[in-house]
């Protein structure tokens, strides 16, 4: 990967791009630390502090890189915008209109990526007065009431609402002018600015054990196995990425008058992590509806509190719900993304057949058996990545550690996406024709 990074440096065009990714990073990084104005800056820094162990809040913040803690610019971060994505992919399905938008080509796509826009700001006004309400409800808006209450709490929702629009703005100029897909980016450089407050937190459980080895020993070898748990999840998640499936396909052979076409034997690649990370986020976003819902409820006591309760990060219905709803997106998204019976029509069309399967229903069925099979094997790897950490946290009672099995899968994913655009670019830059 460094040897990619380093021959791409060297080519000039390419170093542009990169120079226009990181600057794009860094105007990120500083929108995410600049509070919005007319708030209590010391008051909101102990309300984020005491609400610190909330998963739903936790889970938030670090999608968006820490600036959801701060009340910034860009504290809703890119999650309208990965929400909005997800709406329009089951709309298309679900509306014929959409449908056939979809399948007009580069015009269709554009009428659907400006809907998508649309649609992305506003849910980021509706997460904005959510967030401000929460915020006054806490008292960190300065002015609450009167004609200053509501001049404030327009600027605080329209100042959420533009940092949206602004970071779904930034994600697009990194697909023009850049290096990767600029959403996953965007979310790549929030996650990873995250990575030293976990490593903070566990040299103090490790200072902890130092310091007071007659209760907490156990930290010296719980934090580097901490460590060392993450380093295997990685390797797992490297290896999923480019494991696949190959069904044989043989294309019979075709005489137009003195030359031989087709007869070549060639596969059809199912990757097993075909979902990517879409149905862990789509499991974590609906395990922390409840979790929201308590912040603004807020019951002390009652069946409403234990219910509540129930819906903690680490207790194990928790757990048992977030494995099942993986599973269960899983299939859900590989339904979407792969049609058995068009693929095998596809096959007979041009004169292809799965040796030993005969062509129509029966290769249609043999390939959703096939994705089936995969499927349940991503799925399994899915809920294990997400699941390891939030287990272990459970166990261990190393509470504080907000790097999960979500955030571990994004930053690979998206290392290796960008690598492998980066080698196709200079691929496309050294080919040798045949006249070389």
């Amino acid at each position: 990967m460094f040897n990619t990074i380093r021959n791409a440096w060297r080519i000039p065009d390419l170093r542009k791009k990169i120079l226009f990714t990181l600057l794009i990073i860094v105007a990120f990084r500083f929108g995410s630390v600049i509070p919005a104005p007319f708030l209590d800056v010391t008051a909101l820094s102990t309300l984020m502090d005491s609400a610190g162990q909330n998963a739903a809040l936790g889970y938030i913040n670090m999608l968006t890189g820490g600036a959801f803690a701060y009340a910034s610019l860009f504290a809703m971060g890119i999650t309208p915008y990965i929400n909005s994505s997800i709406i329009m992919q089951l709309l298309t399905i679900a509306i014929p209109a959409l449908e056939r938008m979809a399948k007009e080509g580069e015009g269709g796509r554009k009428k659907i990526a400006t809907i998508t826009r649309y649609v992305t700001v506003l849910l980021g006004l509706i997460q904005g007065v959510a967030y401000y309400f929460y915020l006054r409800n806490n008292g960190i808006v300065e002015y609450s009431s009167g004609f200053a209450g509501v001049f404030s709490a327009i600027v605080i929702v329209f100042t959420f609402t533009a940092g949206t629009a602004l970071i779904m703005w930034m994600g697009e100029q990194i697909n023009d002018k850049g290096i990767g897909n600029g959403i996953s980016i965007i979310l790549f450089a929030g996650i990873v600015a995250r990575l030293p407050v976990t490593m903070g937190m566990v040299w103090e459980y490790m200072k902890l054990g130092i310091d007071s080895p007659s209760t907490s020993a156990h930290y010296l070898v719980l934090a580097p196995l901490f460590i060392l748990l993450f380093l295997v999840v990685i390797w797992v998640i490297v290896f999923m990425n480019e494991a696949e499936r190959r069904i044989p396909v043989q294309y019979a052979k075709k005489v137009v008058g003195r030359k031989m076409y087709g007869g070549q034997s060639t596969f059809l690649p199912i990757k097993v992590s075909m979902s990517g990370v879409m149905p862990v986020i789509f499991a974590s976003v609906i395990l922390s509806i409840p979790q929201m819902i308590q912040i603004f409820v807020n019951p002390t006591e009652g069946f409403w509190k234990g219910f509540f309760d129930a819906f903690n990060q680490t207790g194990w219905l928790y757990i048992v719900i977030y494995f099942f709803l993986i599973l269960m997106f899983a299939y859900f998204y590989m339904t979407i993304q792969y049609n058995p019976l068009e693929m095998a029509n596809n096959l007979r069309q041009n004169n292809g057949t799965i040796p030993g399967i005969r062509p129509g229903k029966p290769t249609a069925d043999f390939i959703a058996k096939i994705l089936s099979k995969v499927t349940l094997i991503g799925a399994l790897f899915l809920a294990f990545v997400a699941l390891i950490p939030i287990i272990y946290t459970s166990v261990t009672g190393m509470t504080g550690l907000s790097l999960g099995g979500t955030s571990i899968i994004i930053i690979v994913g998206v290392a290796l996406e960008t690598v492998k655009q980066l080698e196709s670019q200079m691929m496309m830059r050294h080919y040798k024709g045949f006249l070389d």
